[in-house]
């Protein structure tokens, strides 16, 4: 993988695992992200890196549907439910 997938947070196994966290389909988070199915089955089976933006556009459609990503001792990131803010 290139110099971007060294700076990327979401890993193909990562992106599996947040849309399992969410019980979302590939067309789901398609649908949610506006990042085509076939780049998400393909990044998934690890036969091509994402550009940032794609990455971006990914991990925002996570992060509202409910996800946070933490950074995990050793350097690698995991996934868990997000905080929800108490009103104020």
């Amino acid at each position: 993988m290139g110099q971007a997938a060294k700076n990327a947070i979401l890993t193909p196994a990562l992106c599996r695992a947040a849309r399992g966290f969410l019980d979302w389909t590939q067309t789901d988070l398609a649908d949610r992200s506006g990042v085509s199915r076939s780049t998400i089955r393909d990044y998934e089976g690890s036969r091509h890196d994402l550009h940032r933006a794609t990455e971006a556009q990914l991990r925002l459609a996570f992060e509202e549907g409910g996800v946070a990503f933490v950074h995990m001792e050793g350097g690698c990131f995991g996934v868990c439910p997000r905080a929800l803010q108490t009103p104020q």
